[in-house]
């Protein structure tokens, strides 16, 4: 009777060790699982993508690592830019940057392009900070203003891109167009006025079209108190 109750104790303990092992697989399954089903859906995207996803989900889950920022040095960023053009580009950045918190919003782009004349359309405005708004901020920083010069000097602004125009209306359109005499210097800058009549033009036409506007609904209630006014005699 004892050696059958030991053999029967004995038995149980390793039932329940199997047991414990069965959880343990079960619950690594179901870990491998939920990894397999995130990566799953990451893996059409790219790997920046999937990485900003993945930091997306960590932030709101409250898992996320602080980062260090990242200090940009524009001398060696864009080094097609010599000292001296990047110090003129700063120096227009702060004098558009009314609000003196390192970024030009869209009212203070507005009085920029205006005062470069070549002023913009509100949609035109909006289009302009999307060209080059990497962090989808509606802003430009410093870095997304060089991106302006810089794109432009690479030729990667369309011709009717209000960027392009900005770049070539500024004082360091020498830098784009290059030293190739001043020609070509005055030619770029006539293309650019040229275009900029075109949003001239365009604005007018809102302006004459909203003064219409004004016109009929004035002859609309004229009209309307003659009839009430005939109605009460």
């Amino acid at each position: 009777q004892r050696r059958l109750q030991l053999e029967e104790s004995g038995a149980a303990a390793v039932g329940g060790e199997a047991a414990g092992r069965g959880e343990g697989t079960a619950g690594d399954e179901a870990v491998a699982g939920d990894a397999a089903e995130r990566s799953c859906l990451t893996a059409s995207a790219d790997a920046e993508l999937s990485a900003k996803l993945c930091r997306r989900q960590d932030i709101n889950e409250g898992a996320a690592q602080p980062r260090r920022a990242a200090v940009f040095n524009p001398y060696t960023e864009f080094k097609e830019f010599s000292r001296r053009q990047i110090k003129d580009m700063e120096r227009m950045f702060r004098l558009y940057d009314s609000g003196r918190d390192g970024y030009i919003d869209l009212m203070e782009l507005k009085l920029m392009m205006e005062k470069l004349g070549a002023p913009q359309t509100h949609l035109g405005l909006k289009n302009m900070i999307k060209e080059v708004d990497e962090d989808f901020d509606g802003k430009l920083s410093f870095r997304e203003f060089l991106l302006i010069f810089h794109k432009a000097a690479a030729g990667e602004l369309e011709e009717d891109s209000g960027l392009l125009t900005l770049a070539k209306l500024s004082e360091i359109d020498v830098s784009i167009e290059g030293v190739k005499g001043a020609k070509n210097f005055f030619e770029a800058k006539v293309q650019a006025l040229s275009s900029a009549s075109k949003f001239e033009a365009e604005i007018k036409a809102e302006q004459d079209e909203r003064k219409r506007e004004e016109e009929e609904r004035k002859h609309r209630r004229a009209a309307f108190r003659e009839l009430k006014s005939a109605f009460t005699q």
